[in-house]
């Protein structure tokens, strides 16, 4: 593969179909060919390759790679009314292609820039010369939200406020990188940049030039044994490691739980941890457990209600005292959002002076510090030249995302009313320069089947991690990609997407993994002890399913019957339909809204513990409620309802069913077995109550053997119709049918004794002697002794069962 610096004379590429309509607009550099329109050496073994493809094999390509993050289940949050909404994820298609040589140029630049921002943050929270003498305006630190008082003279633990970068960056029309913003508060997006590599991967599996391409593993494995120092060790060994979350409302959710599985951490929410005697914990089923360092997720004030935001319901109450004692290193340190403030960019070239004696060795995009009379005297008279964009208020972090005046000549009447907005915001203000982004390739579809390669504006996300080297960069991974000439929606909030980056060498690159080198020996680890949170929603889970199933298969059971009767008043009719409004079912909606309730229950509570998950369950339980949730426009009372029933209770079980047999033995799957055995129990006393009780209209028996899903079972072993004796011998008193309440209680028995403290000095716990007394009643009676009194007794056992589960686990 060629460097950069290698002359290249124009080609037939250039003249190719499929670049007929790429033309970069004047004065704007493009990434794909240099300023004498010829293309760089760096993309042309890629462009080769990718214009050699029959043209009707490159969007087959393209959708291989969107399957793949499909069934990944990759998505991030739509902010919509909807806190819940999802898009799929915009991957463009085509990479981003970098020499080596140029990343590490970049990375030279943004490694003195990391140690600028760490400087700056020792500084704010500790003797605050900046401000003092004069470098700073005191005005736009104190007043700044994301200035935290309750860090001041607090030293973090490692030593270093700052662990983990991101930089945004582009490259303006001379060629040369300049910074965007600076990602400090908790930085997203490296978990994305693995699947758009992965999501690549599947488009362009050609060895070469992928050879030649750095691999992003290294940065990864690097990352966690930096986690894994910082977190340190205590008296019984390492502490954990573990990854603080917004929860699932977040737009980074996804990411969150991919990083997670992937490094092998555990994904914590506020409601898992607590302090005692300043020490950070984590709720799990065994009890509280020490923890040693956290990877924040979301933004400092959230992360204390007691010292930080007050109203924040996401936090841990002190959790700063933890991190005051230094109990607990954060990643990055509290209070680090005050460096994302966009007026401070303004002042980074001076304090770069004042603090390393040097220069920024890449600098910011063009900005002004409007805060004092003088200053904003001087914007009103050159407001033309400097073109002040809007969204400027000084006291909000630097967002990227929302900022409007990135990547384009951005002028729309915000020098109209460039006074009255001075005014009306008086000295908290920043003006930015206007840049132009360069350009890079990108696909766009014609609608037709086909398509072309057009120019787009691109930024580049770079991310650096602390390690005990010093800062790795990760080699590339993340880039940013607008519209086709309007660079003000390069947000994906926005309509924007985002590319792979291709960081090449001259020479193959050796493979990387997570994976432990050969001569480091094989060491199989234990799974991680279980956060109650996550028991708990597994739990709820495995409940929420069953009570779906049940519900499922009593509807089909009703409206099989309608079909045949074409009469709600037939008697079995009233008493199913009695029977599901007692469990708040409306049987006059085919598809009732109670089912769909409990659908959503269900993949709330599958979304909550996401990183405990088989992607593969996660997109069929999906898969089951959006198909539920279509039927409500199309079912029909009778036959079409009993089929629509059949199709739900097919996916549901499918689903029960790669749960089963793929989801990992440890304590998460217990939980969720526990929550299915207790449900079904409870689900089949219910029933029996009903439709095995004496005074039920004929045909009774039948139904209930038919919603436990045991009709050739009991042909086979009784051969004789359904009596009460068979059915309750059957669907209570057998230890062999899964549908059997006996089974399930032995079920129960062997679940439950296999977690912790289950048993105390070889005696069974307090759950284990609430159980035996209900199996050992069963194990002994006979079918006749089945009463409805019995099956009540059994329900509200279950009931007491399932509270000492909760006080013991799940609290």
């Amino acid at each position: 593969m060629q460097s950069p610096a290698t002359p290249n004379a124009a080609s037939p590429l250039e003249q190719h179909p499929l670049l007929a309509g790429y033309t970069p607009s004047p004065g704007v550099a493009d990434e794909l060919f240099d300023g004498n329109g010829v293309m760089r050496p760096v993309w042309r073994p890629f462009v080769e390759k990718f214009l050699a493809l029959d043209p009707a094999e490159i969007p087959q390509r393209f959708e291989r790679g969107d399957q793949y993050l499909r069934d990944a289940g990759v998505y991030y949050r739509q902010y919509t009314n909807d806190v819940l909404a999802e898009r799929e994820w915009p991957l463009s298609h085509i990479p981003v292609v970098l020499h080596e040589s140029e990343w590490a140029g970049i990375c030279d630049g943004l490694s003195q820039r990391a140690d600028l921002l760490e400087a700056v943050m020792a500084d704010l929270y500790g003797p605050a010369r900046l401000v003092s003498e004069g470098h700073l305006p005191p005005e736009l630190i104190a007043g700044n939200r994301h200035w935290l008082r309750p860090m001041v003279g607090v030293a973090p633990r490692g030593g270093h406020y700052l662990h983990l970068l991101a930089f945004e960056i582009g490259r303006s029309p001379d060629g040369s990188w300049f910074v965007l913003g600076d990602r400090t508060q908790a930085p997203s997006g490296a978990g994305f940049a693995l699947e758009n590599r992965m999501a690549t991967g599947r488009i362009f599996p050609e060895s070469f030039p992928r050879d030649h391409i750095h691999k992003l593993a290294v940065f990864f494995n690097e990352f966690r044994g930096a986690l894994e120092s910082l977190a340190g060790r205590g008296e019984e060994g390492p502490r954990r490691v573990a990854i603080l979350t917004p929860g699932p409302a977040n737009d980074s959710y996804y990411e969150h739980t991919y990083i997670a599985r992937y490094l092998g951490l555990s994904l914590l929410e506020g409601e898992d941890l607590l302090v005692q005697n300043g020490e950070a914990m984590v709720r799990t089923i065994e009890g509280p457990q020490p923890l040693g360092a956290l990877w924040r997720r979301m933004d400092a004030g959230f992360v204390d209600p007691l010292e930080l935001d007050p109203a924040s319901q996401i936090g841990t109450p002190g959790l700063m005292e933890a991190v005051r004692l230094g109990n607990l290193a954060m990643v990055n340190a509290l209070g680090a959002g005050v460096l994302e403030t966009r007026a401070l960019m303004a002042f980074l070239p001076q304090i770069s002076q004042v603090l390393t004696g040097a220069p920024l060795v890449m600098p910011n995009i063009a900005t002004w510090w409007c805060g004092g009379a003088a200053e904003r005297a001087h914007v009103r008279a050159n407001a033309e030249q400097m073109m002040i964009g809007p969204a400027m208020a000084v006291n909000l972090p630097f967002d990227i995302d929302a900022a409007t005046a990135l990547g384009g000549q951005f002028r729309s009447g915000a020098q109209a009313s460039i006074a009255d907005w001075l005014e009306a915001e008086g000295s908290k203000l920043v003006g930015q320069e206007a840049v132009t982004l360069s350009t890079t390739p990108a696909w766009r579809a014609d609608g037709k089947g086909g398509g072309s390669v057009r120019p787009c504006p691109m930024t580049v996300r770079v991310f650096a991690a602390r390690t005990a080297q010093g800062w790795r960069f990760m080699k590339g991974g993340y880039a940013r990609i607008g519209q086709e000439g309007d660079a003000t929606a390069l947000a994906m909030q926005r309509g924007g997407a985002v590319a792979d980056v291709w960081i090449v060498s001259d020479k193959p690159v050796p493979p990387a993994s997570l994976a432990p080198r050969p001569d480091g020996g094989f060491q199989r680890t234990v799974p991680g002890t279980l956060p109650a949170r996550a028991a708990d929603n597994l739990y709820w889970l495995g409940r929420y399913v069953e009570r779906c199933e049940d519900a499922i298969r009593l509807i089909r059971a009703y409206h099989l019957r309608l079909a045949a009767t074409g009469s709600p008043e037939d008697a079995r009719l009233e008493r199913l339909a009695a029977f599901l409004e007692a469990n708040g079912v409306d049987i006059d909606q085919p598809v009732p809204d109670a089912l769909l309730a409990r659908l959503d229950a269900a993949q709330s509570c599958a979304s909550k513990v996401r990183d405990r998950f088989s992607t593969d369950g996660w997109l069929a339980l999906k898969d089951l409620a959006r198909t539920a949730h279509q039927m409500t426009a199309t079912a029909r009372p009778g036959d079409d309802t009993a089929r629509a029933m059949g199709v739900l209770l097919r996916k549901i079980t499918g689903f029960s069913g790669l749960v089963h047999e793929n989801m990992y033995r440890f304590e998460g799957w217990r939980f969720l077995s526990v929550g299915r055995a207790l449900e079904r129990a409870d689900a089949l006393a219910a029933l029996l109550i009903q439709f095995a009780d004496e005074a039920a209209p004929e045909g009774s028996l039948d139904i209930a053997v038919e919603v436990a899903d045991s009709v050739i079972t009991h042909q086979r072993r009784y051969r004789v119709q359904t009596n009460r004796d068979t059915v309750l011998d059957l669907l209570v008193l057998d230890a062999d049918n899964p549908r059997a309440v006996l089974f399930l209680l032995n079920s129960l028995k062997h679940l439950l004794a296999a977690l912790p403290r289950a048993e105390i000095a070889g005696r069974p716990g307090e759950i284990l002697r609430a159980l035996l007394p209900l199996r050992t009643k069963l194990a002994v009676i006979d079918p006749e002794a089945v009463t409805p009194e019995l099956l009540r007794e059994i329900r509200s056992d279950l009931y007491a069962l399932s509270d000492l589960i909760s006080q013991h686990y799940l609290r």
